[in-house]
């Protein structure tokens, strides 16, 4: 799957599956590259591929700087598919193949994702109660081999405001999180 993906430009986040010998589903995950998009938006903050519309686009007028699309999920799955019949991957013919981005609320699977995503806000919840809570929300700070620190200055007032409620006592400022202790 990452070979197939590296070809068109995504990564596998994850994939799942389900099902017995009669129903069986392999749901992959893709992304597109960060480090491209990065690279793109660096391009475009600097005035290069400016015109009328700034946007970096491929040969199709397909938005580079944008998540997965339907066409890179389906062009991955016809490969895909394609490389898991002819090498029997998966024995006999009945199963389904889905591909899709991860979403919104994408889990976070390791010390890489939450690089990747640092600085964004973050539902955390953890095995063992941290500080007394098992529960948290706050934007990806720090990144270490041990753990995370999550910066929660201001989200118990924000989630107060969006529940039309008055925000009671402060949060602490940021927890330190163990990435052997996240669960979720």
């Amino acid at each position: 799957a990452q070979r197939v993906a590296g070809s068109h430009g995504v990564y596998v986040v994850d994939l799942e599956f389900h099902g017995g010998a009669k129903h069986r589903i392999l749901r992959i995950f893709i992304e597109k590259n960060a480090d491209e998009r990065r690279r793109l938006a660096a391009e475009l903050e600097a005035g290069a591929n400016v015109g009328t519309d700034p946007r970096p686009q491929d040969a199709g007028g397909v938005d580079r700087l944008a998540g997965v699309t339907h066409t890179d999920c389906e062009a991955f799955s016809r490969d895909f598919g394609t490389v898991l019949d002819v090498e029997d991957v998966i024995p006999g013919a009945d199963y389904t193949l889905e591909v899709s981005s991860p979403g919104l609320d994408r889990k976070l699977r390791g010390m890489e994702d939450f690089r990747r995503f640092q600085g964004m806000l973050a539902k955390v919840q953890t095995f063992e109660p941290v500080a007394g809570n098992r529960y948290w929300q706050g934007w990806i700070g720090q990144v270490s081999e041990q753990g995370i620190r999550l910066e929660l200055q201001g989200t118990a007032k924000k989630s107060a405001e969006r529940r039309g409620q008055k925000a009671g006592k402060a949060a602490a400022p940021d927890v330190e999180i163990a990435l052997s202790n996240i669960e979720k």
